[in-house]
């Protein structure tokens, strides 16, 4: 994306443009929210929001671009992050690309509801990231996490916020959450990763394409989400979200 982004910039400011994302995501990773700074001297005087969605790919839509005063930064300046992961129990093509199907209609989700209630309590996630020695630290200070499902308990989503969040660290979080809910795994386990903070041997993170970066927020800028679609996931039509 980021390739993209300062290509069609370039491309309509004539001159070289470098950008900064708010994070990093992995291919098939969907965000409903994502922010990126640039700093650009060039002066323009037309509307550069409409000709840049114009020739970015389908994919990718800008919403709007704020004039910043001072040194904001994209990515270092964000004090939370929120995701949410999107599963469904039985196949719909419309879901294929936008949630994550796992046909397991019985996943246990009192326990699965019980690990996630372990996550604020601990703050080394070096247990849930694959290569934790090639970063400064594992520290994630996460504020909030929940499991919401359907009235039949067909779609299930888990929510998590966090001041920061280590490479596929969600998507190894809702692997772990899943092995519960099929009794492969002990709530107890679960919680004795967090305490030992050794990293497994075997880690299988769960599919990409269920996983969305949702809300980006800092200390100045506070913004909903921006796409109908992503809010149609989170509340759909004639489905009531409810908290397990």
């Amino acid at each position: 994306m980021q390739e993209v982004l300062e290509t069609a910039l370039g491309r309509l400011l004539k001159v070289p443009v470098s950008i900064v994302g708010c994070g990093r995501t992995d291919a098939q990773v969907h965000a409903s929210q994502f922010f990126f700074h640039a700093d650009i001297e060039t002066e323009w005087d037309f509307d550069l929001l409409f000709r840049l969605n114009k020739i970015l790919p389908d994919d990718i839509a800008v919403f709007d671009i704020i004039p910043m005063q001072g040194l904001p930064h994209a990515r270092f300046d964000a004090i939370q992050r929120s995701y949410d992961y999107f599963i469904h129990t039985y196949k719909d093509p419309f879901l294929s690309g936008f949630s994550s199907l796992y046909p397991e209609p019985n996943l246990d989700l009192d326990k699965m509801k019980a690990a996630i209630a372990l996550l604020p309590l601990y703050n080394d996630y070096r247990a849930f990231c694959k290569m934790p020695d090639r970063i400064d630290h594992t520290i994630c200070n996460v504020s909030s996490a929940a499991l919401f499902a359907d009235g039949d308990c067909n779609r299930i989503r888990f929510s998590i916020s966090s001041n920061r969040f280590l490479s596929k660290m969600v998507r190894i979080i809702v692997g772990r959450l899943l092995d519960i809910g099929r009794g492969d795994m002990s709530v107890d386990e679960f919680e004795s990763h967090l305490i030992s903070k050794e990293t497994p041997k075997i880690i299988i993170p769960a599919y990409p394409q269920g996983l969305y970066l949702t809300k980006v927020t800092y200390p100045y800028l506070d913004l909903p989400t921006g796409t109908t679609f992503a809010n149609s996931l989170q509340s759909p039509v004639n489905t009531e979200w409810q908290k397990v």
